[in-house]
């Protein structure tokens, strides 16, 4: 296992102009505290974004930043080059952690801010079962590790009648964990919550802006909140126990209610799982200024939980998405079954977890294990195991990372049952007492870096048999791929008599 070589700033890589897509070369560089990224586009001019606003957060990440495994059997050559060959091409340097499918781009909402531009479009792009089963299937054979988890989004997709039999599909095809990304106002609904998970939904992906109506209005155009409360309440009584909040965060609508959405979560523990917050990726010709006005990044976030949190979580408790590949690496060895590595560039996410106590207070893990070096230990291991360290071997190194433990109780008794017990019913019990606070920021034509997309491990797969990393996807190519296997709006309201365009079918 090998770590990436830290980024000494000024450096270069290569971006995108933001008017012509051309690629450019790009200079990352500091400037007043902040990590900027400048280019020049021989005829568009040069364009200059906030890359992290915070060059110290920035040069902390990369100092967990691990070299992952792509794939074994890549779906297209390397001919033009990153992002146009993607599909994925050999370059590519992280398999598939989370695999999207895009079931429709009908929508029942129009939000101004939505990258999919669902139903504005003039045409229906909605895949057959067929279609499906093909892709569930083409992201089943991904080499060493099959993707694990499969995530139905859209457009909105319970528009999708069949969505239940969506679901029930990729369970017979292999993975473990399904999940759809959804506003959540169908999950009000009396019964849908129970039909979903009796199909064998694992958790909801859903959008929640925030705990009052004002963002809602700003980003969606409406008030939603009574109806994410509803939704929400309407998991609780039918078992639909694992939801993701995410909230698109956006300077000036909803920015000052991140702690607020943290405590929220906190009294919704017993169905929350997660908070995944997303800084607003910028879509569409925008001036200079208004994008500095909009631009939010991780570093951002970071300071504002730690400043609504009444310093309850420090920016220091966050971590990059790389920094828990050595649990993978350990897991997989230690099992003799490749497991899933979270490899991704440092700069697309970081999380941290909380604790809730019985009581109701909380506190996030870093009070509970020191990470840092229980991870440190987990590294360890994993290079002694690639060495052949014996059997009695992997138990004493298990057995030494423990001691990092602050709390010994909780976490002790769940490493015990997880790691030498291979007792996962256990980590699911603690799981309802754990919550995620994560981010990722997805990129857009302004801040993009293709060292970035090629260490993506959120892939789309589309009918045509590729596999496309989730920001080239939505920035490059999801209109052209959409084209191409779309109806027109007439043929489908022709097929659907009766039916509209925003409702299901």
């Amino acid at each position: 296992m090998e770590k990436m070589a830290p980024k000494e700033l000024p450096y270069t890589t290569r971006s995108v102009c933001p008017e012509c897509f051309c690629v450019l070369e790009a200079t990352v560089y500091e400037e007043d505290g902040k990590v900027m990224i400048k280019k020049n586009c021989d005829e568009h001019g040069e364009c200059v974004d906030t890359y992290w606003s915070s060059v110290s957060q920035f040069n902390r990440a990369f100092e967990f930043a691990y070299k992952g495994i792509g794939l074994d059997n890549p779906r297209t050559e390397t001919v033009h080059g990153c992002p146009n060959d993607c599909g994925l091409c050999p370059n590519h340097k992280t398999h598939t952690n989370l695999a999207l499918i895009d079931v429709t781009n009908r929508c029942n909402l129009e939000c101004p801010i939505c990258f999919a531009h669902a139903g504005k479009a003039g045409y229906v792009y909605e895949p057959t079962l067929d279609e499906i089963r093909g892709m569930l299937e083409n992201l089943r054979t991904n080499k060493p590790v099959p993707a694990p988890a499969v995530q139905f989004a859209g457009g909105e997709p319970t528009m999708r009648a069949d969505l239940p039999e969506i679901i029930k599909l990729a369970k017979e095809v292999g993975f473990s964990h399904v999940q759809i990304a959804t506003n959540g106002l169908m999950l009000a609904q009396k019964g849908y919550p129970k039909k979903l998970v009796e199909a064998g939904l694992s958790t909801v992906y859903m959008q929640f802006d925030g705990v009052t109506k004002e963002p809602y209005l700003a980003a969606r155009g409406v008030n939603l909140l009574s109806q994410k409360l509803k939704a929400l309440e309407r998991c609780r009584e039918e078992g639909l126990h694992s939801i993701v909040l995410v909230p698109t965060l956006v300077r000036g609508v909803n920015d000052h209610q991140v702690g607020d959405i943290i405590r929220f979560a906190v009294e919704n523990h017993d169905i929350v799982r997660c908070i995944n917050f997303q800084p607003v990726a910028i879509t569409g010709r925008i001036d200079t200024e208004k994008r500095k006005e909009m631009r939010i990044t991780i570093p951002d976030l970071n300071c504002l939980a730690e400043e609504q949190t009444d310093g309850i979580i420090k920016h220091s408790d966050w971590y990059p998405v790389p920094f828990v590949m050595p649990v993978s690496r350990a897991f997989g060895l230690l099992s003799g079954t490749p497991m899933v590595e979270f490899s991704e560039h440092p700069a697309c996410g970081m999380a941290t977890f909380i604790v809730v106590e019985d009581d109701g207070s909380w506190a996030p893990i870093t009070k509970y294990v020191e990470v840092e070096k229980f991870l440190g230990t987990l590294e360890k291991m994993a290079k002694d195991f690639e060495k052949g360290r014996t059997t009695r071997g992997k138990m004493r190194g298990v057995l030494g990372a423990m001691r990092f433990f602050k709390k010994r109780g909780m976490l002790m008794n769940l490493a015990n049952n997880l790691l030498i017990k291979k007792d996962y019913d256990a980590l699911a019990e603690f799981m309802t007492r754990i919550i995620m606070v994560g981010s990722m920021h997805f990129m857009d034509p302004y801040n993009f870096d293709l060292e970035r997309v090629e260490r993506c491990g959120i892939h789309y797969a589309v009918p045509d048999g590729r596999i496309v990393p989730f920001c080239s996807m939505n920035s490059f190519h999801r209109e052209k791929i959409e084209k191409q296997f779309a109806i027109p709006v007439e043929e489908w309201q022709a097929a659907h008599p009766g039916k509209k365009m925003n409702a299901p079918a």
